[in-house]
């Protein structure tokens, strides 16, 4: 494997392409952070949390937006002005911490994969009835298939962009028919009935920890909108990212609650089935079936590409970056087939692993940020956006005590 040099001292040689690729590319970046953020786990934990919730669980949504929009923007831009990966700035802030840093995402990013592509099984039997073992291959391979493509990285692009946008039009249509109090929701939004801070740390935990911080902002890298004069560009799609996230997550909320506000009572062990059949019937639950498959596919596919980046170089050739990324699918792929357990339970471990990443990795580019002007091409970065980065920096601390907790809970 062409691994990482810690004294790899260079930027990414730059890339140069055709206007209408270049836009596909920033587009991709965008998706792939969104859909990244919108999987399988998410989806579960909305409904949850929803049914617990009802209307209340607006203000939950609204703060993970919040701190969603601080982490990526500081992340975008600092990775997008200095040209360089996580793991690369690093290794320059202090010798040894980009390595630590990309065996957690790797490793994270493994196990998290297992967990997605039971998630397309699950999707897969709700769409057509298949064994979810047997639809998890299915969608293992149409994975393999994107990056064995000979423009893996095109062919990357566009399937994220689609699935993002069948997944948001399928919401959409759901959320309508679900006829949802949005008054309701929208006074619990700035004036909620409950707070539960559990319930938000759980979220933020789940849609920007382990690799899903560094999805977008590593694509945009093979992009080439990278160095100071593209600030505007990198501000912009990272921005339009956390919007897609955003309208991603008030649908699926609105979709639910819907349901909820109807009287329907939802239990066992698929809610999010259920609320989708008692709104829209059996359509509603082949939509289901699309939108947690969609959702399942796009993080097989995000995750793989992230975690395969951080033990990779920009020098290494796209053909041998590909055929590891499948090797990933593979391995992962096959783990779920040995393994036979529940979802849930490798869900909630690759959730919690994640929630320790996230205050290492966004704490070492905060710093480069900070003290590092060199790392950032001589670039004056922004005294508030380091100030908002370090609030949900210390957030972020506090979701690594609580990941701790989960996984020691988790073997016991």
């Amino acid at each position: 494997m062409d691994t990482l040099p810690p004294e790899e001292t260079t930027s990414p040689p730059k890339v140069s392409l055709k206007p209408n690729a270049k836009r596909t590319a920033l587009l991709g970046a965008m998706f792939l952070m969104a859909t990244s953020a919108i999987g399988p786990g998410f989806i579960t934990q909305t409904t949850v949390f929803t049914v617990q919730l009802g209307a209340a669980f607006a203000f939950a949504i609204l703060v993970s937006i919040l701190v969603d929009i601080a982490v990526q923007l500081n992340v975008w831009r600092i990775i997008g002005v200095s040209g360089l990966r996580a793991q690369v700035l690093g290794n320059k802030v202090l010798p040894g911490a980009g390595w630590v840093l990309a065996g957690l995402v790797f490793i994270g990013g493994l196990v998290f994969n297992i967990g997605n592509i039971a998630g397309t099984g699950l999707g897969m039997n709700a769409m057509f009835g298949l064994d979810p073992k047997i639809g998890g291959i299915i969608s293992a391979a149409v994975a393999i298939l994107v990056f064995l493509s000979k423009k893996a990285g095109l062919a990357l692009d566009r399937i994220v962009v689609l699935l993002g946008a069948v997944m948001i039009l399928l919401m959409l249509y759901v959320a309508v028919v679900a006829a949802p109090p949005v008054g309701e929701a929208l006074k619990n939004t700035v004036l909620p009935a409950k707070v539960d801070f559990l319930t938000i740390t759980t979220l933020i935990g789940g849609t920007v920890g382990g690799y899903i911080t560094y999805a977008g902002a590593h694509r945009l890298l093979d992009s080439g909108t990278t160095g100071p004069g593209h600030v505007k560009d990198i501000t912009k799609v990272s921005l339009l990212g956390i919007i897609v996230t955003g309208v991603m997550r008030v649908l699926l909320f609105l979709a639910i609650l819907g349901v909820v506000s109807s009287g329907v009572a939802l239990a066992g062990d698929n809610m999010a089935a259920d609320a989708f059949l008692a709104a829209a019937g059996q359509i509603g639950l082949r939509m289901f079936g699309i939108v947690f498959w969609a959702a399942a596919l796009t993080s097989v596919i995000g995750a793989a590409y992230t975690s395969v980046s951080f033990v990779t170089t920009p020098a290494t050739k796209d053909r041998t970056r590909s055929l590891i990324t499948v090797a990933f699918i593979a391995f992962c792929a096959a783990v779920y087939l040995l393994l036979g357990q529940a979802p849930q339970t490798l869900l909630v471990f690759a959730g919690a692993f994640n929630g320790l990443i996230l205050p290492l990795g966004f704490g070492i580019l905060l710093y480069a940020a900070w003290r590092r002007r060199d790392l950032l091409n001589g670039y004056d970065y922004p005294k508030w956006l380091l100030g908002v980065g370090v609030l949900a920096w210390l957030l972020t601390l506090f979701l690594g005590w609580k990941s701790l907790s989960g996984l020691a809970a988790l073997w016991q």
